[in-house]
């Protein structure tokens, strides 16, 4: 099993960065031994443990989980944490590389959309529903939090949850006399037009809206601009993708559109969305919530806005996170000082500060709550109620299928149909051949 695990892991490319909102630097593994001064309540057992927590490395997440844990370990002086990461790049290596040692995390951070492959592969277990009642859970957490869950059983639990929403740059809006980001497609379409600027080449200097496709455009076509349109992207049971279908058919083709036909913004223009966002060169952008900690210093104002409605009028967004799970390698006395430091992970508190801190949002509504009157974060907040997280088989290839895509419509001038047709096909065998093996 744990070479299986290992194999399938090293099969599995990282994540974009773009869609993580994150950065690598060396291998670091911390023990914390001063922590800092509160409440002490004792753990059940006297018995003195040593627990791992895994996630990947970026400044100010790992800054912030060094402070959690000095706190965690004054309350609970009988545990020690062990805060080891690594460069985002190398996470799945270095979790493939511990299991089949037989080592690893007891706790470990993941994104969601790897779930599938953790699970089958037997390295996490259930959280146990005498800490984590699945009827609590549902109750105090967003509804995105179900994604969380294999087979009827959860699995993962969230501090911090991301959707998407549009960030638009207020000092180029009052620049092109527009009030307001637009509320449709067609409002998106007409101010992206005023915004965007070209030189006397045709060369372009500004873009209304910026047209990506391996940032966040993949999961606004599949998860937004399908439903909008009046479809769904995937089956209820998870097994059959429809993208093609004439709903998504149409999203498709507005969306490539965008670019092709109101050439309003084009793939790689200053080498990438958030780049061309930061220098003031990008009017309005798709991105997910967890942008809004780089975005602190830029010399403009901005804010961010619910996605604009499609024709069926109605709002969608897409949500996505990185959770906490349980290895199997917790048992004992291990297992319960990891579940203490997951309900740590989990309470209220922490995720305001982790909000403050990093940005990301509250997986709790009483949390997000405190949020909703920020500018910034305003748009990210209203879509949690309707988010909708996406499962998926291989994420990586998920998103590589509907970038191909793209580009053989921009480039080689094939049809819409055709290209959509064509990537469903390869998601479809993704979905397939998992499905397959889990009879």
């Amino acid at each position: 099993m744990k070479k299986r695990f290992a194999a399938m892991l090293a099969a599995v490319l990282a994540l974009s960065v773009v869609l993580a909102g994150c950065g690598g630097s060396k291998e670091t593994k911390t023990e914390t031994t001063e922590p800092a001064k509160t409440e002490t309540t004792q753990p059940a057992s006297s018995e003195k443990v040593t627990i791992e927590y895994w996630q990947y490395d970026y400044k100010s997440k790992t800054e912030l989980v060094n402070q959690l844990i000095k706190e965690f370990q004054t309350a609970n002086p009988n545990i020690t944490i062990n805060h080891v990461v690594f460069p985002y790049e190398q996470y799945n290596e270095k979790v493939a590389a511990a299991v089949s040692a037989g080592k690893g995390p007891d706790v470990i951070n993941l994104y969601y959309g790897w779930l599938p492959k953790y699970v089958d592969s037997g390295y996490l277990q259930p959280l146990p529903e005498d800490a984590f009642p699945a009827a609590t859970i549902e109750k105090e957490f967003f509804p995105v939090v179900k994604a969380g869950q294999m087979d009827g059983k959860y699995y993962v639990l969230p501090t911090a949850v991301r959707t998407l929403a549009m960030l638009y740059n207020v000092d180029l809006f009052k620049a092109a006399n527009i009030a307001e980001p637009p509320k449709t497609w067609d409002e998106l379409v007409d101010q992206a037009k005023k915004l965007t600027k070209r030189d006397a080449n045709g060369q372009l200097e500004q873009v209304g809206f910026y047209f990506n496709v391996g940032g966040q455009g993949h999961n606004w076509f599949r998860e937004v601009l399908i439903r909008q349109a009046g479809g769904q992207p995937q089956s209820a049971d998870y097994k059959k993708i429809a993208w093609s279908t004439p709903e998504g058919l149409k999203a498709f083709k507005w969306w490539v559109e965008l670019q092709t036909v109101h050439k309003v913004g084009e793939i790689g223009f200053m080498t990438d969305d958030v780049t061309a966002f930061k220098n003031g060169k990008a009017a309005m952008d798709v991105d997910g919530s967890f942008r809004l900690g780089n975005l602190k210093d830029v010399p403009f104002e901005f804010r961010s806005a619910p996605l604009p409605v499609g024709p069926d009028g109605k709002q969608y967004t897409m949500a996505s996170f990185w959770a906490n799970g349980l290895t199997k390698k917790a048992q004992g006395a291990q297992k319960e000082a990891a579940i203490k430091w997951m309900k740590f992970l989990t309470q209220p508190d922490t995720m305001e500060r982790w909000t403050k801190a990093i940005g990301e949002l509250p997986a709790r509504p009483e949390v997000a709550e405190k949020f909703k009157d920020d500018p910034k974060m305003a748009g990210f907040i209203q879509g949690l109620p309707y988010a909708n997280a996406t499962f998926f088989v291989d994420e990586v290839k998920d998103r590589d299928a509907l970038t191909v895509a793209v580009d053989e419509v921009i480039l080689n001038g094939k049809s819409t149909d055709e290209a959509l047709k064509e990537a469903e096909a390869k998601v479809q065998k993704l979905f397939d051949d998992y499905w397959s093996k889990r009879k």
